[in-house]
């Protein structure tokens, strides 16, 4: 009766241990995080990724079959405040519809080691409404058969699955702003602080365009500043930059101009157009019904006793009904 008793307990204790956990944890802690947070907004091509995360705390270790598309191992349950679902990602609903094989590979996580990996969660559901959602996600560590998936996520599924073989993770909350309205350059349009309405360009003459761009430079209003620059024109003024843009692809474009206006602020680059001039003075204007140029002294204080004195020459063009800064040249003219 003995021998039959530490038999049993051999046999269950092991498995006790895999369900309890260590020190009174989950077996296997399944966590979802972002994986570079940032603001998300509706409608919007870009990813918004999810860093997923099995920690095995059981003295055993524990396997699950990952398939080489996702799709088919993992599910994302996004929900609004009132509860309701957020419909499936198109590609999503291909990818589960496919009559293919499923290809994956089994993935087994040691005793006190973790398995992470990273989707987009705009592959998984549709998300072009502005608002605040609930996220979680479900691991099935013995993969998804498209018939079996819940309802509300597959039509004709019936969401048959044992329960106790799936793990489920913590709530992520994830708010998406409207979607951004295109602007100079391929940049998103600002809001202007001062009147909460969406920033655009107005019919202004060249040298109006300069005050306006030096104004917003002095109060540090980087998005009125960057209003009237033809960033594209600028960037691809240099040789070695305008054969990298020949080459780049629309995405890769809108890339560099990204990292070039961050740059410019940062006065990594072009610091002489982005640096901030205490007191300016328009000297000469001349413009035809296509090209501007305008002619202006700034002053930049360099220290406590000494002005240094530069003058900038802007050369515009029309573009469609507004004047855009396509160029300049800077002339130091030393200090006072």
């Amino acid at each position: 009766m003995k021998s039959r008793l530490f038999l049993i307990f051999t046999l269950v204790f092991p498995s006790l241990l895999f369900c309890a956990g260590t020190e009174g944890g989950p077996a296997v802690d399944f966590n979802i995080r972002y994986f570079d947070k940032r603001l998300y907004h509706a409608s919007s091509g870009d990813p918004i990724l999810v860093q997923i995360t099995i920690a095995n705390n059981s003295p055993l270790p524990y396997r699950f079959k990952l398939a080489n598309e996702r799709a088919f191992s993992i599910e994302f349950d996004i929900r609004t405040m009132s509860n309701r679902a957020v419909e499936p990602a198109d590609i999503l609903v291909r990818r589960r519809s496919s009559s293919g094989s499923i290809f994956f590979r089994e993935i087994s996580v040691e005793s006190g080691e973790s398995f992470s990996f990273v989707e987009d969660l705009r592959n998984y559901a549709d998300l072009k409404e502005a608002g605040a959602f609930v996220v979680t996600a479900r691991i099935y560590p013995e993969l998804i058969r498209p018939e079996l998936i819940r309802p509300e996520f597959y039509p004709g599924g019936s969401g048959d699955f044992d329960p106790g073989a799936i793990l489920e993770s913590n709530r992520l909350s994830l708010n998406l702003r409207p979607p951004v309205i295109p602007g100079p350059g391929g940049i998103p349009a600002a809001i202007n602080l001062d009147t909460g309405t969406v920033l655009s360009r107005e019919r202004l003459a060249p040298d109006e365009v300069i005050e306006y761009l030096l104004t917003a430079r002095q109060k540090g209003q980087w998005e009125k500043f960057f209003l009237y620059l033809d960033l594209e024109e600028i960037i691809t003024r240099d040789p070695v930059r305008r054969r990298q843009w020949n080459v780049e692809s629309e995405e890769g474009r809108q890339r560099m101009l990204a990292r070039y206006r961050e740059e410019m602020q940062q006065s990594v680059i072009d610091g002489d157009i982005s640096a901030v001039p205490f007191e300016f003075e328009i000297e000469r204007t001349n413009y035809s019904a296509l090209e501007g140029t305008v002619i202006v002294l700034e002053k930049f204080r360099t220290g406590t006793n000494y002005v240094e004195r530069k003058r900038y020459t802007y050369y515009l063009m029309r573009k469609e009904n507004y004047w855009a800064i396509v160029d300049y040249v800077v002339t130091n003219l030393g200090t006072e």
